[in-house]
């Protein structure tokens, strides 16, 4: 295990895993729009994780598909082999190369995890403290250049392994996610070829243990 730091299935399955701001209209709307327009979705990503600091520790691809409320397919790709899926009441990652499973409730892996932002329901605000960006650093600065307006989420429940998850929209789609952990740690996500409410078999958020796999947790 030694040789794969944390991916983004890592990631969401470790977040079993300020106060509220008040903000203006813009990528807060941004993102109840997105939600409260999105049924299902499919996208390519680009994932980078960042170390303290700023080395970047792996690289990452995949797809992700997402069948609202509560249905998700996270597939790493390269350069190994992962998934992790969501199937409303449990949530199920599997590591081919390790043979195992390890599967934990809903209700225990979500809540203030990146994949309740983005494949809950519209309550967002329940488990998340929004606030737009407004005051941007050199870095922010070239990427509000290039047309990203970000949206930071943190998250309100005490347990959750993230300190904030930051959500870049251009255009009123959403093009990027960071996750910031309580390591000082960064996980950076682009997406692209994205799909809005495509037709997604059910099959694709249901999991069936392979025979071989060890099977950890519920």
């Amino acid at each position: 295990m030694s040789r794969k730091p944390p991916c983004l299935a890592g990631v969401l399955l470790a977040a079993l895993l300020s106060g509220p701001h008040t903000a203006h209209a813009g990528t807060i709307d941004d993102l109840h729009r997105f939600l409260s327009g999105t049924r299902t979705l499919r996208a390519d990503f680009a994932q980078t994780v960042v170390a303290r600091n700023g080395r970047n520790v792996q690289t990452a691809s995949g797809v992700m598909m997402i069948a609202r409320p509560g249905k998700f397919r996270w597939q790493i790709e390269q350069p190994y082999s992962q998934l992790l899926v969501g199937d409303g009441e449990k949530v199920w990652m599997h590591d081919p190369e390790l043979r195992q499973v390890t599967v934990r409730k809903v209700g225990a892996a979500l809540g203030g995890s990146p994949a309740a932002l983005l494949a809950g329901d519209n309550t967002i605000e329940k488990n998340f403290n929004l606030r737009e960006e407004d005051k941007l650093g050199e870095t922010r600065s070239r990427e509000a250049s290039d047309g990203i307006a970000w949206l930071e989420a943190r998250p309100k429940t005490a347990e959750s392994g993230f300190e904030k998850i930051r959500l870049g929209f251009a255009a009123h789609e959403l093009k990027m996610m960071e996750l910031h952990d309580s390591l000082g740690q960064t996980t950076k996500l682009s997406f692209s070829r994205i799909e809005r409410n495509p037709r997604l078999p059910p099959t694709l958020f249901r999991f069936v243990p392979p025979a071989d796999a060890d099977l950890v947790g519920e």
